[in-house]
Order: C-alpha cells, then structure tokens, then sequence
C-alpha cells in the first residue's frame, strides 16, 4: 500500500532538549531559589525544633519550680496552723494572766485597806540604842514654848551562831582582813590537838536606823488617872479647867479630855505656864468634895526622820567554822582560840570580843560603829 507523504507532515517540530541560553538561565535561577527556600525551611524546622526543646526545658524548670512553690505553700500552711495553735495557747495563757493580775489587785487592794486601817507596819525588833544628838534652834521669840532635842537611834543587827563555830571582833580589822584572805588556820586545843577552821566574812542582816525628835511643849502639860465621875464629859472638862486655872499665871486656853482612857491634854495661853506643874508630877483635883491626885507630865510629841536601812559585812569581826568538839569546856575552848588569834606569830591581833558556841545555837547582835 503506497502512503502518500504531504510536505507538511515533514514540518519542523520544536526540539525538547533544544533550549534556548536563555530558558536554561532561568531554569537554573529557579533552581536556587527552590534551594534557597529548602535552606530557610530546613532552618526554620531546626530552630523551630530548637525552640521546642528549649520550651520543654523551660516547661520541665517550670514544673520543678511550680512543686517547689507547693511544697513551700503546703509547709508554710503547716507552720502558720502551728503558729495559729501558739497563738490560739498565747491568746488562752494572757486571758489566764490577766484573770490572775486582777485577783492580785483586788488581794493588794484588800491588803492595802486593811494597812491604810491600821496605819502601820508592826515588827518586832532588838533592842535599840537611844543617843542623845542635839538641841534643835528655836525659830519663835519664847524660847520657853517648845524645847526640841533629836536623839540618834540604831537597831542591832542580830547575827545566828551555829554550833562549833566562833565568832571573834578585833581592834584593828587589818588584823581582821588579813587573817580572812589567809583563809585556813590550824589551832592548838590542848598538847595534843589541833583543829583546822576556816575563816570566813560573813554578812550581816538588814538593819536601821533613824532620828527620833521630841518636842516638849512649854504651854501644854498631859494629866492621867482622872476619876471616873458620874457627869458629862463637858462637866469634866469644865471642872479641869477651873482646877489648873491659875489667875496670876494665865488663863487655860483649851482642855481636851478622853473619857476612855481617862486622860487630858491641858493647853495654856502664856507659855512657861508648865513649869510650875510638872515639877511635882502629881496635882491635886477637888471634885464633889473629895480631893484626888492627878499624874501630870509634860506634853510632848515624837516623830521619826532619816529613817535608813543599812546592810553590810563586819570588817572587824571573822566567822570561825569547823571548831572540832573536844570534851573541854566551852569556855576553855573559847580562851585557846583568844589565845591563839591574839599571837602576831598566827597574823593576829588585840581582840575586843569573842564568842564561841559548842553546841546549839545562839544569837549575837551587833551594832553600827559610830
């Protein structure tokens, strides 16, 4: 079979592989930036990945630190329900103090009325030692109205002896000081015995002491041992002062009587008046016809000043302990430690007072050295 080929069949064709210069360029410039974009993508993935290990890293941080904060949370939660309990013990304990603070107050406040009532303190003390001091100055133009004196008084210091020990006073205290920084002394009893003491200070209880002001008036004398008359007190005021008026002398100026204790305080206007009544110590007293014998003393008043209480140790005197007992008298053993203390050669000296204690004991009482 013969085919008839027509020219254009033979046509020229575009040639696949036959590009142009120009077409390859662009080709390969889209090429690269293809690549260029791979290159941004594949860096964006891996800082993109980056980015998400660094996040899980912070996300792990922050969940350590999110438990640290709970746990903080839940010890803090125990320690303020602990500090709520003290607090909540504290709060009971203070309403308790404060109940008891006004049970004290109300008992002060109960105790302070009933000294307010009786107005002192009442103790028992040594016996004192009264001092005549001085006269104080007259500060009127009568110098007959009142007379002032001021004595000085100090209470005794007593001091509890125990048995075997001794107590010795020197007349110089560096005999005293020096022997108390010795401390130890061996002492000879007799031949054939020895006894090992120990010197001690020793301090004294507290003490006191004060200035006692008398002031005897010269326009009032006090009467005691009044009768007891069946009349009224203003009577027995009016007939006292009918008996101690004295016209040539001066006229009473006021009487006061106390029925309970049957006494009376007489005060005339001129002072100097007194004298003439005290000087006998007993007045008579005419009253319904009979004569009774009056006590008449000088009025005087007494009050306290420079009241001081005082502690200390006795610079003179030492405290002997560990005196052995031996079956010689207390006396005995008394002269061989005078004896024994009073020697220089044992550092000691001339001795004013000693005493000592074998059994029992006893209480010595010392005074302040003027």
């Amino acid at each position: 079979m013969l085919v008839n080929f027509c020219p254009e069949s033979f046509a020229a064709s575009p040639d696949p592989f036959d590009m142009s210069t120009c077409e390859m360029q662009r080709l390969k410039e889209e090429l690269e930036m293809w690549k260029e974009r791979v290159a941004k993508a594949e860096k964006t993935k891996a800082d993109q990945l980056l980015c998400k290990l660094s996040a899980e890293e912070e996300y792990f941080k922050a969940e350590e630190e999110l438990k640290r904060l709970k746990d903080i949370q839940k010890n803090f939660t125990m320690l303020q329900d602990t500090h709520e309990k003290e607090l909540n013990t504290l709060h009971q304990e203070n309403a308790k103090l404060k109940r008891d603070i006004q049970e004290l107050q109300e008992e002060l406040a109960v105790c302070s009325s009933g000294l307010s009532r009786v107005g002192q303190i009442k103790k028992k003390v040594a016996e004192m030692k009264l001092k005549f001091s001085h006269m104080e100055d007259l500060k009127h133009a009568y110098p007959d109205i009142n007379t002032h004196c001021v004595f000085g008084v100090a209470a005794k210091i007593p001091f509890r002896l125990n048995q075997n020990q001794a107590l010795i006073t020197f007349e110089d205290e560096v005999a005293a000081q020096r022997l108390t920084r010795m401390g130890k002394h061996t002492v000879n009893l007799d031949a054939n015995k020895t006894a090992d003491v120990s010197v001690k200070p020793f301090t004294l209880e507290m003490g006191f002491k004060f200035e006692l002001h008398v002031v005897i008036s010269g326009k009032k004398i006090y009467v005691s041992d009044i009768p007891e008359l069946p009349i009224h007190e203003d009577w027995v005021r009016d007939k006292l002062e009918l008996n101690f008026y004295k016209p040539a002398q001066g006229e009473v100026e006021n009487v006061t009587y106390n029925s309970q204790s049957r006494t009376a305080v007489i005060t005339f206007l001129r002072p100097g008046v007194t004298n003439s009544f005290v000087r006998y110590t007993k007045y008579p007293f005419l009253v319904n016809g009979r004569c009774h014998m009056l006590s008449v003393l000088p009025h005087h008043s007494v009050h306290l000043e420079k009241f001081q209480l005082y502690s200390g140790i006795s610079k003179k005197t030492i405290l002997l302990k560990g005196v052995k007992e031996i079956e010689d008298d207390e006396e005995s053993v008394q002269d061989m430690l005078e004896i024994h203390f009073q020697r220089p050669t044992n550092s000691g000296g001339e001795i004013e007072k000693i005493k000592y204690v074998s059994k029992g004991v006893t209480c010595v009482w010392f005074e302040e050295d003027a």
